[in-house]
């Protein structure tokens, strides 16, 4: 009924959104509604119905018995929640987008309790806060500067685990959003008090701690519900290109470090072991190329974004500084040469966990194995463009 009342706008006004409604009111008690609104009301029902067509559209494809084929056809409906002030730079514009039948998880769906307006690149980092401390099952809290985890530590308390995240690298702290995936306690609250930040994520707030952060009338503080979204949602990884788009599936994937493979004369030990499985977890979520020192559940160095391996272990070696020794590393795909081992190896690294895969894996073992290091293989590559 709205599609055929929209496309009979010349003489039809159909009104979907309740906005509308009171000055649709006041046009009808005076002059009526002119060609020019009628066909803006009309274009406002046909987005309407597309979304909804698209919502139902993605229930309808998420079939298991097709998940190995991408579809022909993908149809994503977004409903506009909020008007930023401008998008990655202050020349571009930007809005914040909800997807049809997404649910009620997600960053795009949580609720400000407090501080200024939200930015694009504070959605954007708080986003990347918000998926990699869910990541973890124990208590965690991560920092993030430009969409990369600087800090990220995992403990029973999160007051001791923010403190060991923001000693990982707190010049980059400054200025950067705090994740968590519990709620935030007073003691956390009171931890993050002398620190400058942007934003602040969490599934929820201590009333106490509540009180604490609103003293910093700019800090914008975000509660997210953790359900993921509705069981009926197909949630498809969307990258703009020239011309067109690349659609994918998320990065999620089932993995047991039970099922990794010990490369090397020696299999790391269980301390090892635990922190290589923090470590890989960690490194997923930092731009390639992506190399993560990590000691006692906690991330001491990384390096991001760099166009050779080399230059990422350099990165991680000289933020750990002396905490460097004794580390395990986590690399997001393999080692395509020994020198990265020789490198680990002269940072006191003793355990490595990456997929594994190079035609020079000969060569790269070899070498752990004349350092004493263990090394582990996934199989599992964790690319991040």
């Amino acid at each position: 009924m709205l599609r055929a009342a929209a496309k009979n706008f010349p003489s039809v006004a159909v009104v979907v959104d309740p906005s509308d409604y009171s000055w649709v009111a006041d046009a009808l008690s005076g002059p009526g509604l002119d060609a020019q609104q009628r066909r803006g009301l009309a274009a406002k029902a046909f987005q309407h119905v597309a979304v909804y067509d698209a919502a139902v559209a993605g229930y309808l494809s998420n079939d298991p018995a097709s998940e190995e084929e991408m579809p022909v056809q993908v149809t994503i409906g977004l409903t506009r929640v909020a008007s930023l002030r401008y998008g990655e730079n202050p020349h571009q514009r930007g809005a914040l987008y909800v997807t049809a039948g997404g649910g009620q998880g997600g960053l795009a769906r949580a609720t400000q309790l407090h501080g200024r307006e939200l930015s694009f690149n504070n959605l954007t980092d708080a986003d990347a806060a918000w998926r990699t401390v869910s990541d973890y099952g124990d208590p965690s809290v991560c920092v993030i500067k430009h969409a990369n985890p600087c800090g990220l530590a995992s403990r029973d308390d999160v007051a001791e685990a923010y403190q060991l995240a923001y000693e990982g690298d707190p010049i980059s702290a400054f200025g950067g959003i705090v994740g968590f995936n519990r709620n935030v306690t007073a003691a956390a609250a009171q931890a993050m008090d002398p620190v400058f930040y942007e934003v602040v994520v969490a599934p929820g707030y201590d009333d106490d701690a509540l009180e604490i952060l609103r003293r910093k009338r700019n800090l914008r503080i975000l509660t997210v519900d953790p359900v993921a979204g509705s069981p009926g949602s197909v949630d498809y990884d969307v990258r703009p290109l020239s011309g067109g788009v690349l659609v994918q599936t998320p990065d999620v994937v089932e993995e047991y470090p039970d099922a990794w493979t010990t490369a090397t004369e020696r299999a790391p030990n269980r301390s090892e072991l635990a922190d290589l499985a923090f470590a890989w977890k960690s490194v997923k979520h930092i731009k390639s190329n992506a190399i993560a020192f990590v000691k006692d559940r906690t991330l001491v160095g990384m390096g991001a974004g760099q166009p050779n391996r080399v230059v990422s272990v350099h990165l991680s070696q000289r933020a750990a500084g002396e905490k460097a020794a004794g580390c395990v590393l986590a690399s997001d795909a393999f080692f395509p040469f020994p020198d990265n081992i020789d490198l680990a190896a002269e940072a006191g690294i003793t355990a490595i966990v990456q997929p594994g895969g190079s035609i020079r894996d000969d060569e790269v073992i070899a070498a752990a194995n004349q350092a004493g290091i263990a090394m582990v293989f996934t199989g599992v590559r964790h690319f991040r463009h």
